[in-house]
């Protein structure tokens, strides 16, 4: 392929143009939209004028976020996801350009299924709360901080980003309910939340006015040391904070990540609140529909996944097949 066929593309407009087509064909927002954007940004830093090659777009799916590395690489199965985001759009770029590559699995295999996370148990949750609570320094700002801040994702089951970018104007804690306005999926979405959040949530934004002043969009959750002092927290520090907490706690992993996450916790409010309707006798079909739309998932399958891929919940999925087997043969007679 000649770098001169590759550097007549507009490849930002052609992104804008790519996305603007699947908008009008129905298509809803996904992790694809917002990788070849990425991409696009990696092309123009890195000064990529030439060939859009395989090779090219190995180096771009090898820049992953630090808390993706593994002994300083980048984990090979999230290298080969963010690979796999691109090939929708390069097969539609090569409609102008034939000379376009379109990875394939030949670089770094093929996408394994979904890891199980680890789930947390109550107790493991409440021992995460209690070791942020004692935190340093003694203005207890910062063990405020992510006490609350774990806290809340555990119970509500926000996406980590979702927790650090909410606006402190947007958590209405009189009407008990989150306005969810970065979303992954640029969707906004409203999180009623439990009582048993509401004072937790109150008393931290309490604190933080008695340490920091107030000022137009500030975030909910902010640093409280140095030049981050006021500032929203960043993803980086989070992970950093968690994972200093995670090894004085010393647990065992129960996942197929081989540490436990904060992400999990996420994982583990999903995975409670359908356990607990099972033992309620709810219909759970019926209430996978809600679940969905409460955690800002783009597609249901996502939310089904659960009951196939996580062992806590490997029996429920099991007494389903067996209900709807059970009806087979019934029918059959």
């Amino acid at each position: 392929m000649s770098a001169a066929s590759s550097a007549s593309i507009d490849l930002t407009a052609k992104v804008e143009q790519y996305l603007a087509e699947r908008r009008r064909l129905g298509f809803k927002p996904c992790s694809s939209d917002l990788a070849v954007r990425h991409f696009t940004r990696f092309m123009a830093s890195e000064d990529q004028r030439g060939a859009l090659t395989v090779d090219v777009m190995v180096r771009w799916a090898r820049q992953v976020q630090p808390r993706y590395l593994v002994d300083g690489q980048a984990n090979v199965d999230t290298a080969a996801r963010r690979l796999a985001t691109l090939r929708p759009f390069m097969r539609w770029l090569q409609q102008f350009d034939p000379t376009v590559e379109v990875p394939d699995d030949s670089s770094f295999g093929p996408i394994p299924r979904r890891v199980a996370p680890h789930i947390y148990s109550e107790a493991e949750i409440a021992a995460l709360i209690v070791a942020a609570r004692r935190l340093g320094p003694s203005d207890g700002l910062r063990a405020a901080t992510y006490a609350t801040l774990f806290g809340l994702i555990a119970s509500a089951g926000l996406r980590v980003s979702e927790a650090i970018n909410l606006a402190d104007s947007d958590a209405d804690l009189e009407g008990r309910v989150l306005t969810i306005q970065q979303t992954k999926f640029g969707k906004s979405r409203m999180v009623p939340l439990h009582p048993s959040v509401i004072g937790p949530l109150a008393a931290y934004r309490a604190l933080r006015r008695q340490h920091v002043q107030p000022r137009p969009q500030m975030t909910f959750f902010v640093g409280s040391r140095g030049v981050r002092r006021g500032k929203p927290l960043g993803d980086r520090q989070v992970h950093r904070m968690f994972c200093q907490l995670r090894e004085q706690l010393g647990w065992i992993d129960r996942g197929g990540h081989g540490r436990p996450r904060v992400h999990d916790l996420r994982h583990s409010f999903a995975v409670r609140r359908m356990i607990l309707w099972h033992q309620q006798g709810a219909n759970l079909d019926q209430r996978m529909l809600a679940l969905s739309t409460y955690m800002g998932h783009i597609n249901i399958s996502s939310t089904y996944w659960y009951l196939s891929g996580v062992p806590e919940l490997m029996a429920l999925a099991g007494a389903r097949f067996e209900r709807f087997a059970d009806i087979a043969e019934s029918d059959d007679e």
